[in-house]
Protein backbone atom coordinates (compact mmCIF):
# COMPACT_ATOMS: atom_id res chain seq x y z
CA UNK A 1 0.00 0.00 0.00
CA UNK A 2 1.52 3.25 -0.77
CA UNK A 3 1.11 6.59 1.68
CA UNK A 4 0.15 9.56 -0.23
CA UNK A 5 0.09 12.89 1.46
CA UNK A 6 -3.35 14.35 1.66
CA UNK A 7 -4.14 18.25 2.23
CA UNK A 8 -4.12 20.10 4.94
CA UNK A 9 -7.23 19.75 7.87
CA UNK A 10 -7.90 23.05 7.02
CA UNK A 11 -11.67 24.52 5.32
CA UNK A 12 -9.66 25.26 1.57
CA UNK A 13 -9.68 25.16 -2.13
CA UNK A 14 -8.80 21.21 -1.29
CA UNK A 15 -12.79 21.13 -0.02
CA UNK A 16 -13.96 19.68 -2.93
CA UNK A 17 -15.52 22.87 -3.26
CA UNK A 18 -15.98 22.29 -7.64
CA UNK A 19 -17.88 19.20 -7.00
CA UNK A 20 -21.76 18.29 -6.99
CA UNK A 21 -22.09 15.79 -4.25
CA UNK A 22 -24.98 13.35 -4.34
CA UNK A 23 -25.23 10.85 -1.45
CA UNK A 24 -26.49 7.41 -2.52
CA UNK A 25 -28.65 5.12 0.07
CA UNK A 26 -30.35 1.99 -0.49
CA UNK A 27 -32.85 0.53 2.18
CA UNK A 28 -35.83 -2.04 3.07
CA UNK A 29 -36.87 -1.93 6.25
CA UNK A 30 -34.57 -0.90 8.79
CA UNK A 31 -36.42 3.06 9.51
CA UNK A 32 -34.78 3.85 12.64
CA UNK A 33 -31.18 3.14 11.33
CA UNK A 34 -32.36 5.49 7.77
CA UNK A 35 -33.73 8.02 10.55
CA UNK A 36 -30.36 8.09 12.12
CA UNK A 37 -28.29 8.37 8.74
CA UNK A 38 -30.76 11.21 7.68
CA UNK A 39 -30.24 13.38 11.04
CA UNK A 40 -26.52 12.86 11.18
CA UNK A 41 -26.50 14.94 8.21
CA UNK A 42 -27.57 17.67 10.10
CA UNK A 43 -23.86 17.82 11.65
CA UNK A 44 -21.91 17.03 8.34
CA UNK A 45 -19.53 19.90 7.71
CA UNK A 46 -20.30 19.65 3.97
CA UNK A 47 -23.70 19.08 2.82
CA UNK A 48 -24.24 17.06 0.21
CA UNK A 49 -25.93 18.69 -2.85
CA UNK A 50 -28.82 15.97 -3.47
CA UNK A 51 -29.15 12.94 -1.04
CA UNK A 52 -30.94 10.05 -2.98
CA UNK A 53 -32.97 7.45 -1.14
CA UNK A 54 -33.90 4.17 -2.65
CA UNK A 55 -36.41 2.45 -1.28
CA UNK A 56 -36.45 -1.51 -2.34
CA UNK A 57 -39.62 -2.96 -2.10
CA UNK A 58 -40.81 -1.10 0.94
CA UNK A 59 -43.58 1.88 0.40
CA UNK A 60 -43.42 3.43 4.03
CA UNK A 61 -39.84 4.67 3.21
CA UNK A 62 -41.25 7.94 2.33
CA UNK A 63 -43.17 8.50 5.41
CA UNK A 64 -39.83 8.11 7.22
CA UNK A 65 -37.95 10.71 5.19
CA UNK A 66 -40.75 12.92 5.96
CA UNK A 67 -40.24 12.93 9.50
CA UNK A 68 -36.74 12.45 9.74
CA UNK A 69 -34.86 15.12 7.28
CA UNK A 70 -32.87 17.64 9.06
CA UNK A 71 -33.91 21.65 7.47
CA UNK A 72 -32.06 22.54 4.37
CA UNK A 73 -31.10 18.84 3.54
CA UNK A 74 -32.28 18.23 -0.12
CA UNK A 75 -33.81 14.79 -0.38
CA UNK A 76 -35.61 12.74 -3.10
CA UNK A 77 -36.73 9.31 -3.09
CA UNK A 78 -37.12 6.38 -5.44
CA UNK A 79 -38.60 2.89 -5.52
CA UNK A 80 -37.54 0.13 -6.96
CA UNK A 81 -39.36 -3.25 -7.06
CA UNK A 82 -37.28 -6.49 -7.05
CA UNK A 83 -38.07 -9.15 -10.15
CA UNK A 84 -37.91 -11.99 -7.63
CA UNK A 85 -39.69 -12.11 -3.67
CA UNK A 86 -37.70 -12.02 -1.04
CA UNK A 87 -34.67 -11.46 -3.38
CA UNK A 88 -33.54 -7.06 -2.65
CA UNK A 89 -32.25 -5.74 -6.02
CA UNK A 90 -29.43 -4.39 -4.61
CA UNK A 91 -27.36 -3.83 -7.61
CA UNK A 92 -30.39 -2.19 -9.70
CA UNK A 93 -30.85 0.14 -6.68
CA UNK A 94 -27.44 1.53 -6.80
CA UNK A 95 -27.61 1.72 -10.50
CA UNK A 96 -30.62 3.44 -10.00
CA UNK A 97 -29.61 6.19 -7.49
CA UNK A 98 -26.83 6.84 -9.43
CA UNK A 99 -28.91 7.64 -12.32
CA UNK A 100 -30.92 9.92 -10.84
CA UNK A 101 -27.65 11.79 -9.01
CA UNK A 102 -26.19 12.02 -12.43
CA UNK A 103 -28.98 13.25 -13.80
CA UNK A 104 -29.15 15.84 -11.21
CA UNK A 105 -26.29 16.93 -11.93
CA UNK A 106 -23.64 14.95 -9.56
CA UNK A 107 -19.88 14.97 -10.27
CA UNK A 108 -19.12 12.63 -7.02
CA UNK A 109 -21.37 9.92 -5.63
CA UNK A 110 -21.04 8.45 -2.16
CA UNK A 111 -22.38 5.59 -1.15
CA UNK A 112 -23.61 4.75 2.24
CA UNK A 113 -25.67 1.89 3.48
CA UNK A 114 -28.38 2.55 4.92
CA UNK A 115 -26.88 1.11 8.47
CA UNK A 116 -24.52 3.30 8.75
CA UNK A 117 -23.60 6.62 10.45
CA UNK A 118 -22.39 9.62 8.71
CA UNK A 119 -19.44 10.91 10.88
CA UNK A 120 -19.40 14.64 10.71
CA UNK A 121 -16.43 15.33 8.30
CA UNK A 122 -17.28 12.06 6.31
CA UNK A 123 -18.14 13.63 3.17
CA UNK A 124 -15.19 16.48 3.37
CA UNK A 125 -12.66 13.86 4.12
CA UNK A 126 -13.80 11.92 0.87
CA UNK A 127 -13.82 15.09 -1.36
CA UNK A 128 -10.52 16.03 -0.30
CA UNK A 129 -8.74 13.14 -1.01
CA UNK A 130 -10.51 13.57 -4.49
CA UNK A 131 -8.61 16.68 -4.82
CA UNK A 132 -5.49 15.04 -3.79
CA UNK A 133 -5.96 12.24 -6.39
CA UNK A 134 -7.38 14.68 -9.20
CA UNK A 135 -5.29 12.06 -12.11
CA UNK A 136 -6.15 8.55 -10.26
CA UNK A 137 -8.68 6.10 -11.36
CA UNK A 138 -9.65 5.45 -7.90
CA UNK A 139 -12.41 4.11 -5.65
CA UNK A 140 -12.60 5.86 -2.20
CA UNK A 141 -13.35 3.79 1.26
CA UNK A 142 -13.45 5.35 4.65
CA UNK A 143 -13.04 3.57 7.56
CA UNK A 144 -16.17 1.78 9.40
CA UNK A 145 -16.62 1.15 12.75
CA UNK A 146 -18.77 -1.64 13.87
CA UNK A 147 -21.12 0.04 16.76
CA UNK A 148 -22.15 -2.65 20.15
CA UNK A 149 -25.18 -4.32 20.95
CA UNK A 150 -25.88 -2.20 23.69
CA UNK A 151 -24.40 1.19 22.12
CA UNK A 152 -26.25 4.13 23.80
CA UNK A 153 -24.85 7.29 21.86
CA UNK A 154 -25.87 7.80 18.69
CA UNK A 155 -25.27 11.32 18.27
CA UNK A 156 -22.76 11.74 15.14
CA UNK A 157 -20.82 14.55 17.32
CA UNK A 158 -20.19 11.90 19.95
CA UNK A 159 -19.17 8.61 18.08
CA UNK A 160 -15.95 9.79 17.42
CA UNK A 161 -15.10 8.42 21.23
CA UNK A 162 -16.07 5.21 19.76
CA UNK A 163 -14.34 4.83 16.88
CA UNK A 164 -12.82 0.92 16.04
CA UNK A 165 -12.43 -0.05 13.08
CA UNK A 166 -12.40 -2.67 10.97
CA UNK A 167 -9.47 -4.60 11.40
CA UNK A 168 -9.99 -6.10 7.63
CA UNK A 169 -9.45 -3.10 6.77
CA UNK A 170 -7.24 -0.58 6.08
CA UNK A 171 -7.41 2.87 8.76
CA UNK A 172 -4.75 5.70 8.00
CA UNK A 173 -4.94 8.82 9.70
CA UNK A 174 -7.25 10.84 9.56
CA UNK A 175 -5.10 13.09 8.16
CA UNK A 176 -3.85 10.27 5.47
CA UNK A 177 -4.90 9.05 2.53
CA UNK A 178 -3.59 5.33 1.19
CA UNK A 179 -3.61 3.98 -1.70
CA UNK A 180 -3.75 0.17 -2.63
CA UNK A 181 -4.18 -1.84 -5.47
CA UNK A 182 -6.02 -4.87 -3.14
CA UNK A 183 -9.27 -4.50 -4.77
CA UNK A 184 -10.96 -7.82 -2.96
CA UNK A 185 -10.64 -5.42 0.32
CA UNK A 186 -13.30 -3.42 -1.54
CA UNK A 187 -16.84 -2.49 0.48
CA UNK A 188 -19.49 -1.24 -0.73
CA UNK A 189 -21.11 -0.14 2.78
CA UNK A 190 -19.20 3.31 2.65
CA UNK A 191 -17.59 4.51 -0.84
CA UNK A 192 -17.37 7.24 -3.20
CA UNK A 193 -16.51 7.63 -6.72
CA UNK A 194 -16.44 10.28 -9.41
CA UNK A 195 -19.12 10.77 -11.70
CA UNK A 196 -16.81 10.11 -14.68
CA UNK A 197 -15.25 7.31 -13.20
CA UNK A 198 -18.97 5.81 -12.16
CA UNK A 199 -20.18 5.69 -15.75
CA UNK A 200 -16.76 4.55 -17.59
CA UNK A 201 -17.10 1.25 -14.88
CA UNK A 202 -21.15 1.11 -16.01
CA UNK A 203 -22.35 0.25 -12.06
CA UNK A 204 -23.10 -2.73 -10.35
CA UNK A 205 -23.98 -5.65 -12.55
CA UNK A 206 -27.69 -6.24 -12.24
CA UNK A 207 -27.27 -9.82 -12.94
CA UNK A 208 -27.06 -10.29 -8.66
CA UNK A 209 -30.51 -10.23 -6.55
CA UNK A 210 -30.40 -10.69 -3.33
CA UNK A 211 -27.51 -11.17 -0.88
CA UNK A 212 -23.91 -10.90 -1.74
CA UNK A 213 -21.36 -10.94 -5.06
CA UNK A 214 -22.81 -7.63 -6.22
CA UNK A 215 -19.80 -5.63 -4.34
CA UNK A 216 -17.23 -8.13 -5.26
CA UNK A 217 -17.70 -7.75 -9.20
CA UNK A 218 -18.12 -4.16 -9.18
CA UNK A 219 -13.90 -4.53 -7.09
CA UNK A 220 -13.20 -6.65 -10.32
CA UNK A 221 -14.63 -4.37 -13.04
CA UNK A 222 -12.79 -1.99 -11.26
CA UNK A 223 -9.41 -3.68 -11.03
CA UNK A 224 -9.64 -4.46 -14.60
CA UNK A 225 -9.93 -1.04 -15.52
CA UNK A 226 -6.92 -0.13 -13.65
CA UNK A 227 -8.61 1.20 -10.18
CA UNK A 228 -6.89 1.07 -7.08
CA UNK A 229 -8.66 1.72 -3.72
CA UNK A 230 -7.98 4.96 -1.73
CA UNK A 231 -8.40 4.81 1.75
CA UNK A 232 -9.48 7.69 3.73
CA UNK A 233 -8.57 8.36 6.63
CA UNK A 234 -11.19 10.16 9.08
CA UNK A 235 -14.15 9.43 6.57
CA UNK A 236 -15.85 7.53 9.40
CA UNK A 237 -18.95 5.86 9.56
CA UNK A 238 -20.51 3.75 12.05
CA UNK A 239 -22.21 1.05 11.47
CA UNK A 240 -25.44 0.32 13.74
CA UNK A 241 -26.02 -3.34 15.15
CA UNK A 242 -28.22 -5.62 13.87
CA UNK A 243 -28.43 -8.96 14.52
CA UNK A 244 -26.52 -11.37 11.65
CA UNK A 245 -26.27 -14.84 11.23
CA UNK A 246 -22.48 -16.84 10.73
CA UNK A 247 -22.69 -17.84 8.41
CA UNK A 248 -25.57 -15.98 7.14
CA UNK A 249 -27.91 -19.04 6.37
CA UNK A 250 -30.93 -16.65 5.90
CA UNK A 251 -29.39 -15.61 2.56
CA UNK A 252 -28.01 -19.09 1.50
CA UNK A 253 -30.10 -19.12 -1.70
CA UNK A 254 -29.07 -15.82 -2.79
CA UNK A 255 -25.56 -16.28 -1.85
CA UNK A 256 -25.53 -19.98 -3.63
CA UNK A 257 -27.14 -18.30 -7.00
CA UNK A 258 -25.16 -14.96 -7.16
CA UNK A 259 -21.83 -16.80 -6.49
CA UNK A 260 -22.75 -18.69 -9.60
CA UNK A 261 -23.03 -15.49 -11.29
CA UNK A 262 -19.80 -14.70 -10.14
CA UNK A 263 -18.17 -17.95 -10.92
CA UNK A 264 -19.78 -17.83 -14.63
CA UNK A 265 -18.22 -14.29 -15.51
CA UNK A 266 -14.48 -14.66 -13.76
CA UNK A 267 -13.64 -18.37 -13.38
CA UNK A 268 -13.72 -18.20 -9.29
CA UNK A 269 -15.72 -18.62 -6.48
CA UNK A 270 -16.53 -15.75 -4.24
CA UNK A 271 -17.53 -15.38 -0.91
CA UNK A 272 -15.53 -19.48 -0.08
CA UNK A 273 -15.27 -19.03 3.31
CA UNK A 274 -19.12 -18.52 3.63
CA UNK A 275 -19.61 -21.27 0.75
CA UNK A 276 -17.19 -23.83 3.31
CA UNK A 277 -19.03 -22.88 6.27
CA UNK A 278 -22.10 -23.88 4.36
CA UNK A 279 -20.88 -27.02 3.23
CA UNK A 280 -19.65 -27.88 6.88
CA UNK A 281 -23.20 -27.35 7.94
CA UNK A 282 -24.11 -29.74 5.35
CA UNK A 283 -26.52 -27.40 3.58
CA UNK A 284 -24.37 -27.44 0.27
CA UNK A 285 -21.45 -29.70 -1.14
CA UNK A 286 -18.94 -28.98 -3.91
CA UNK A 287 -19.32 -31.48 -7.17
CA UNK A 288 -16.53 -31.44 -8.40
CA UNK A 289 -17.33 -33.16 -11.79
CA UNK A 290 -19.86 -29.75 -13.20
CA UNK A 291 -17.42 -27.37 -11.03
CA UNK A 292 -20.67 -26.57 -8.12
CA UNK A 293 -21.91 -25.67 -5.41
CA UNK A 294 -25.30 -27.49 -4.99
CA UNK A 295 -27.54 -28.55 -2.01
CA UNK A 296 -27.08 -31.79 -0.61
CA UNK A 297 -29.62 -34.14 -1.13
CA UNK A 298 -32.65 -34.10 1.22
CA UNK A 299 -31.98 -29.94 2.38
CA UNK A 300 -33.81 -27.60 1.04
CA UNK A 301 -32.61 -23.64 0.35
CA UNK A 302 -34.27 -21.79 2.57
CA UNK A 303 -37.18 -19.58 0.76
Amino acid sequence: MTPFPPPTDRPDENDGASETVAVITIVSGRHRHLRRQLQAFAHSTVRPDVHIVVAMDDPRIDAVVADSIPPGHPIRVLHVTGEEPGALPLAQARNAGARAAVDDGATFLVFLDVDCIPGPVMVQRYLRSCSATADMRLLYCGPVTYLKHDQKAFDPRELHRFVDPHPARPAPGPCQTRLSSELALFWSLSFAVRTADWLDLGGFHTGYRGYGGEDTDFAMCAADSGFRIAWVGGADAYHQHHPVSDPPVEHLEDILRNARVFHRRWDSWPMEGWLNAFAKQGLIRYDVATDDWVPRTGHLLPS
